[in-house]
């Protein structure tokens, strides 16, 4: 992202950036299409894509995410990190609406949208207890969010993931529906499976980050890490991320092409679940006065949900070619689109913001 916080009096941000960024939805609109017409029309595509896995996500996607993350961690100033977790509005607010206020959310829309789905109800409950700790660093940057708050909210969700994953899908698939009299499902998963998803995409271009920015400027100085260094490795984000793209579709372009109508019927509340979120996030930042840049990132961070997770869990528990791994898929299908809309809605909105933190 070319652009950089500022005030409201600087020309528009939209009109101040790259041409890769300006042209964004375009880029993200035809890697999902090349993605669903290659597993579409290429036989064993998907097969051969998914023949290896690292932490029980497909290879390509785990390389595309690596990429991805990587630049936006290494621009994080990690010596300004306790300005974040001194915070105690912006941590506090974080913990709720990403642990109670997300996950309830998604259970109440998965049953009053499908009550006669079973397999995509139990996918999208699933989709709401795997919180965001990739993905969501990409959306933060574009819409100039405040990095390091970014940093420390992804990594504080990868800890509560660890410890509460497992926990939370067993009151929400098993305990609560027994108390609500309907019917229950064991979701079983390893906290071990968890850990080893987050030491892979948040541990490795976390340390790698850290240790270009640690080493950059210690040997060539921060001036030469932020102008000359970052331009080069910034570009890397978002090509990672239409890689990733492609081959997420491309793995189940067969399945959502073929079952449109139970696409449908997934997608509408994850429309409703990723609109609330993110609006409700954002109101509650501007009324406790995070300011632009924290509020933003607390609005990505609790729209967004960790779909590599989501899709793995699913797929080790009932199956690759089950409802709930479709309904996990669906997630990114629709949450990529609407979160880039989103960030489009917050640089609008950050040109009004009397108070751009």
């Amino acid at each position: 992202m070319s652009a950089a916080p500022g005030t409201g009096t600087e020309a528009p941000v939209v009109a101040r950036l790259s041409t890769l960024d300006r042209l964004l939805p375009v880029w993200i609109l035809a890697a999902m299409a090349l993605g669903l017409l290659a597993g579409r029309l290429i036989p064993g595509l998907g097969a051969a894509l998914d023949a290896v896995s690292v932490a029980g996500v497909s290879l390509p996607i785990a390389l595309g995410l690596l990429v991805m993350m990587y630049p936006v961690l290494a621009k994080v100033r990690y010596d300004r990190l306790d300005t974040v977790t001194g915070d105690r509005r912006l941590m506090i607010a974080s913990l709720v609406l990403n642990w109670v206020v997300g996950p309830a959310l998604m259970f109440a829309l998965a049953w009053l949208l499908l009550p006669d789905l079973p397999e995509y109800r139990t996918g999208l409950i699933i989709v709401g207890l795997a919180r965001c700790i990739a993905m969501v660093i990409i959306w933060n940057d574009l819409a100039c969010g405040d990095r390091e708050a970014a940093a420390v909210l992804v990594a504080l969700n990868s800890v509560f993931q660890v410890i509460a994953f497992a926990a939370l899908g067993w009151f929400y698939l098993d305990l609560l529906p027994g108390w609500l009299g309907l019917p229950t499902t064991d979701l079983d998963v390893s906290p071990w499976q968890i850990a080893g998803s987050v030491l892979v995409f948040l541990g490795i271009p976390l340390v790698a980050g850290y240790l270009s920015r640690r080493l950059g400027e210690r040997t060539r100085g921060r001036d030469w890490y932020e102008s000359r260094f970052l331009p080069r490795v910034g570009p890397l984000a978002l090509y990672g991320l239409l890689f990733t793209i492609v081959i997420l579709f491309a793995l189940q372009g067969q399945a959502i092409t073929s079952q449109p109508l139970d696409v449908a019927r997934i997608a509408l509340p994850l429309l409703i679940y990723f609109a609330l979120m993110w609006a409700g996030s954002y109101a509650f930042g501007w009324g406790i006065g995070l300011g632009y840049a924290r509020t933003t990132t607390l609005a990505f961070t609790a729209a967004g949900n960790n779909f590599e997770l989501a899709i793995a869990v699913a797929i080790a528990t009932f199956g690759v070619t089950s409802g709930q791994a479709l309904a996990g898929v669906v997630g990114p299908l629709i949450e990529v689109p609407v979160l880039v809309a989103l960030v489009y809605v917050s640089l609008a909105a950050r040109r009004r913001w009397k108070d751009p933190a």
